[in-house]
């Protein structure tokens, strides 16, 4: 019999106990956990998560270190790189991985250091920013001590294959196979216009250098970690990757990939209001329309049409809220 660890979420009561349902009917034995801890690891055979891919990043966050694998559950039915399943297909997905019919992917993560002091490592991307946008940011490149460039830009994002899709490509960066053993660096909306995606070899160490801007930089993390620098950020391949469970057949990278494409076609015609829209859905998951006000703070007029322009391209969809059905709440496709 496998035992399962429920990391504690904070999405719906409702579909949290459906999963802790969901495992009593199948016989499973769980342990609901705030954390992960080394003990934790040698109970549990894998680490069930709720949630968008941003709830699946700051699991991974506590797992990697310990090579146990999670399994991330979408509180919808709609997919993303990291979730694998929607909560209606649990109770299948149980008895194929109790019958061992799974697989466990290992996606490459990496080490960062600022000014030589080691930070939590990156499942997506390396992102190096001013703290307020519309600032430009001066940086030297290297590779393996190599001047690349130097550049001035908005940012520079360093990313692997798994966030290929995410920051990097909505940069203009290109979409890799998790199975490649490179990482990109994307210099984003540099002055230079010949500047172009940069793709090396996993085992290189990239290092963003003598920065310099007019306000204080920060490097952040899969969107989740920040941390001022002073001059140096130094990025390199971990040796702990994150690990996944894959059910046969049911994420096709190809598909999801042509669906990245779609959505770039898309966001090409669509204002800055609805992109922003789009993105802060896709990191915070199911939102309410005050929720959406809240997080992005656009004026009320211009949050309407950004939404009607996302729900009319079926890129957002409306349903009940499941702690108040009086109330809608929007979601990415």
């Amino acid at each position: 019999m496998i035992k399962v660890l429920v990391m504690k979420t904070r999405r719906s009561e409702r579909a949290f106990n459906q999963i802790l349902e969901i495992l009593r009917d199948s016989n499973i034995e769980f342990k609901l956990i705030d954390d992960i801890s080394s003990s934790d690891t040698e109970w549990g055979e894998f680490v069930l998560t709720l949630g968008e891919d941003s709830d699946i990043l700051q699991t991974l966050h506590k797992t990697v270190r310990f090579g146990i694998p999670v399994l991330g559950v979408n509180e919808t039915d709609g997919e993303s790189f990291l979730t694998e399943l929607g909560l209606s297909r649990l109770r299948q997905a149980i008895k194929q991985i109790e019958k061992g019919k799974f697989e466990v992917e290992e996606a490459k993560t990496l080490t960062v250091k600022t000014d030589r002091v080691e930070n939590p490592p990156a499942i997506n991307e390396v992102a190096v920013f001013p703290h307020r946008s519309a600032t430009l940011l001066e940086y030297t490149l290297k590779v393996d001590g190599e001047e690349i460039w130097t550049d001035s830009s908005d940012g520079v994002i360093i990313a692997t294959p798994t966030g290929s899709t995410a920051y990097s490509m909505s940069a203009g960066g290109p979409m890799i196979l998790p199975q490649a053993s490179v990482f990109t660096i994307v210099s984003v909306n540099s002055l230079d216009v010949t500047r172009r995606p940069l793709i090396v070899p996993e085992d290189a160490v990239v290092s963003i250098d003598n920065v310099v801007s007019k306000l204080q930089c920060e490097v952040i993390i899969d969107g989740i970690f920040r941390s001022k620098i002073g001059r140096l950020v130094e990025v390199s391949r971990s040796r702990n990757p994150a690990r996944l469970i894959r059910l046969p057949k049911t994420s096709p990278i190809a598909e999801k990939m042509a669906k990245k494409v779609m959505l770039a076609r898309d966001l090409l015609s669509m204002p800055p209001s609805a992109k922003l829209m789009l993105k802060t859905l896709e990191y915070e998951g199911p939102l309410s329309r005050r929720d959406i006000l809240k997080k992005t703070m656009l004026p009320d007029r211009t949050a309407s049409l950004a939404l009607s322009i996302l729900l009319e391209r079926g890129l957002v969809k409306r349903r009940s809220s499941l702690r108040d059905g009086r109330e809608k709440v929007y979601y990415a496709v």
